[in-house]
């Protein structure tokens, strides 16, 4: 009996993975997303009302970096969603995310995030990968639901959610109006270059020190409390 323990925990550990690489595919609703600006269906078509954006994730067993896929075709609404990058060292439990609003970037220096997942048992298949669905309230009027794989051994996922044990490969809010969907899995060793940010002698904020000062200077207008909300409420 203690054999046959011993070898399911020795071969549970020997198969979780502890480094790849994961594309995911960002589907934006962009009449849910500008549900409170107006009559969004007056100037934004049916053809252009869900935006797709890829990202790449590279992790090991200590570092991690969510970030855009790069390309050099010429993208249509650029402007209506956001691509964060968001480094993670979770040794030293510190965060760096690089943010761009309205053609100025930002650089953000926090602790990794924590967050009160309740996980399901409800089950479903990602990229040939068993995922667990989990439930996490944001607020009072935001919900997510992550499905996450516990083979793939590292606390992350999609921008810097995570605190589940495993990697988040399907991410969404409750209205679907923003959904992360894992395309593909690589398993690979990412190189230090790929997983560090490079040097930079911008000036470091804190999330808390931006937003008090964003909401100070455009807090009252509707259209800064919706990007101060798409910026800084959710993820």
């Amino acid at each position: 009996m203690f054999f046959c323990i011993y070898f399911f925990t020795l071969n549970t550990i020997q198969s979780q993975i502890k480094s790849g690489k994961i594309t995911y595919e960002r589907k934006t609703n962009l009449y849910k997303k500008f549900k409170n600006n107006g009559d969004v269906k007056e100037w934004l078509k049916e053809d252009d009302k869900n935006k797709l954006d890829v990202f790449e994730l590279y992790f090991n067993d200590s570092l991690s970096v969510f970030k855009p896929q790069e390309s050099d075709l010429v993208e249509r609404m650029s402007w209506s969603t956001n691509k964060n990058s968001v480094y993670q060292n979770r040794q030293t439990n510190k965060r760096l995310t690089i943010k761009t609003i309205w053609g100025e970037r930002f650089l953000l220096d926090d602790s990794i995030k924590i967050s009160k997942w309740k996980i399901t048992e409800n089950k479903r298949n990602i990229c040939g990968y068993q995922c667990r669905k989990a439930i996490l309230n944001v607020n009072d009027t935001t919900r997510l639901y992550a499905w996450f794989c516990s083979e793939l051994n590292a606390t992350i996922g999609p921008e810097s959610l995570g605190g589940l044990p495993g990697v988040i490969l399907g991410l969404a809010t409750e209205d679907g109006g923003v959904i992360y969907f894992a395309k593909t899995v690589e398993i690979i060793k990412p190189t230090l270059e790929v997983l560090l940010p490079k040097k930079s002698k911008e000036k470091l904020y804190k999330t808390a020190e931006l937003k008090a000062q964003i909401t100070k200077d455009f807090g009252k207008e509707k259209w800064g409390q919706m990007m101060i909300y798409n910026q800084f409420e959710v993820w």
